[in-house]
């Protein structure tokens, strides 16, 4: 009889055990689970080291694109980035994942937000840059995580706006009026239009970002970006060829190469590769705070490597965006706790 009841004991903690190993496989395996972070938490280092590795390198990009625009006009010089970083896209993913989508439909979605990023955000940003400094272009950009807020909110269900956010964001934006106040009192006309493009390609960029993440394409990070960039290149390289010419005859100079290679292979390849692995794994609008650490980065560069003078006003700018970037982080991070209370576990996460 104890025999008998000492194998019954046996199976039920096999039962049991099997049970458990089942759904540690299922949480590990599936990352898009609530509980994916915290069953694999020895990967969880790779999401700052991405998010940082985005803000140091997209800091850095708007000097390589000032210095560039020296030599190569602002279209072409799109087109040819995207181009190389295209093929080294695909080269990435042969043999080892998917280059085509599952849905006819993905087609449509890639079309227009590669529209929105490649052909319209990246051509509005380089032209821009003729006529403000890389530290301005980088600033003029943070507005992405306003348009993300409000994109966010009207077609993501599961990201509401909330006024921790918006207050975060608003502070760091006190910050990009007071450097943005100290560059324009030196610029004219073009300039101010160069500024606006840049925030008209903001707004389209966040745009797409929200789109992307409310179609969830099943596709490999690479090929993700490899398919929006084909879909707006393709329009810039037509144009390109129409306006500047021949790309054979442009000013090839050993610099021009170099700033070339630098954003088509770090500055496009890697970080969209980031960028999109990160996409699933946080929110629009924590991802998109991505926008506002660059600032003080490019003003840095700017003026440690490109000469560029900055003010106290800068500095002070600077001040404020990291401190909005901070409170934004804060109180995002703080919803999950209260989400966790015995009394609100039925609610959605922020």
């Amino acid at each position: 009889m104890v025999h008998n009841k000492r194998i019954c004991f046996a199976r039920r903690m096999n039962h049991f055990q099997d049970a458990n190993a089942t759904i540690a496989r299922l949480y590990v395996l599936s990352p898009s689970r609530e509980g994916a972070g915290q069953m694999a938490k020895p990967k969880s280092w790779k999401i700052p080291v991405a998010w940082v590795t985005l803000c140091v390198v997209w800091s850095s990009t708007w000097l390589a694109i000032k210095i560039g625009l020296r030599d190569l006009p602002p279209v072409s010089f799109v087109a040819i980035r995207f181009a190389i970083a295209i093929a080294i896209l695909v080269l990435v993913s042969l043999g080892g994942a998917a280059l085509l989508p599952k849905r006819r439909s993905d087609y449509v979605v890639l079309a227009f937000t590669g529209l929105l990023m490649f052909g319209l955000n990246y051509p509005l940003l380089f032209w821009g840059e003729k006529y403000v400094s890389s530290g301005l272009a980088a600033v003029l950009q943070a507005s992405i995580p306003i348009f993300g807020m409000i994109f966010a909110h009207l077609l993501l269900p599961d990201e509401p706006m909330r006024w921790q956010r918006m207050l975060g964001a608003t502070v760091a934006l006190v910050g990009v009026a007071l450097i943005c106040g100290r560059l324009f009192d030196r610029t004219g006309m073009l300039a101010f239009f160069g500024g606006l493009g840049i925030v008209v390609g903001a707004a389209s960029a966040a745009l797409s970002n929200v789109i992307l993440k409310r179609r969830a394409i099943t596709l490999t990070p690479a090929m993700l970006a490899a398919w929006q960039m084909i879909f707006g290149v393709i329009p810039l390289l037509v144009l390109g060829f129409v306006v500047d010419g021949n790309p054979l005859y442009l000013h090839w100079t050993a610099t021009a190469w170099f700033c070339l290679l630098y954003l088509a292979v770090i500055g496009s390849a890697l970080t969209f590769l980031l960028l999109y692995w990160l996409l699933p794994r946080m929110t629009v609008t924590n991802l998109q705070t991505i926008s506002l650490i660059t600032p003080p980065g490019a003003v840095a560069f700017g003026w440690l490597l490109g000469g560029e003078t900055f003010s106290m006003a800068f500095l002070v700018g600077s001040c404020f965006v990291l401190i909005g970037i901070w409170m934004i982080f804060r109180k995002i991070e703080e919803q999950p706790k209260v989400a966790a209370a015995p009394v609100k576990t039925v609610l959605p996460r922020a």
